[in-house]
This record gives C-alpha cells, structure tokens and sequence, in this order.
C-alpha cells in the first residue's frame, strides 16, 4: 500500500483497506454485497438492541463504529468515492424542508399524499 493518505477521511479508509487486505476479503466472498447487506443488518441490529436496551454510550459508539467500517468497506468493495458520493447527497439533503411524521422528524423528497 504506497498510496499516501491527505486527510483524515483518507486515513480511515486507508485503514479499512488494510483490515479487508489483512483478511483477503476480496478473494473470499467478503466482497459479495448480499453477504455485506446481511452483516450490517446484523450489526445495525446489535446497534438497536444497545441503544433500546439502555447499555453504556461506549457500547452504543462501538456499535455505530461497527457499522460504519462496514459502510466504508462496502465502498471499497463497490469501488464507491464515499466521500464524494457524501458531499454530493450532502448537498442535495440542505436545501429539503422537515416534514414531521408519526414517528419523528424526516428530511425527504418524499410528500405523503
């Protein structure tokens, strides 16, 4: 791995590079995304049972890290520019107005009929 990290962004995905690299995920199924989408519906799974259960903030943020490794390692496996796929619905995500729902507050294109 020659490539240089700039920034932190770059830094993180560097280090998901190196955790797929050290398990060689590409050549066992570990960049299959029906496999990836069922892992981080484990792991967003194990993120709500820490949050609903009222476990340690520590253990929620351990949660939530699992989770976005993984969505950074989907990237990877995609070949995704995450950041620039980020900054792109960023944009688009300012200029939507709040709708309130049953549940709580949603920004969406979506408008109930």
């Amino acid at each position: 791995m020659a490539y240089e990290p700039v920034n932190e962004w770059d830094t993180m995905m560097k280090k998901v590079a190196a955790f797929h690299a050290k398990h060689d995920f590409a050549s066992h199924n570990g960049h299959d995304m029906g496999y990836r989408l069922a892992l981080t519906i484990e792991e967003l799974g194990e993120l709500a049972a820490a949050i609903t259960k009222g476990k340690p903030i520590d253990e929620c943020a351990e949660e939530m890290a699992d989770v976005l490794i993984l969505l950074m390692g989907h990237s990877l496996a995609m070949k995704v520019d995450l950041k620039s796929a980020f900054e792109t619905k960023y944009e688009r995500i300012m200029k939507r107005e709040a709708l309130q729902g049953r549940l709580g507050i949603r920004v969406t294109e979506y408008r109930p009929e």
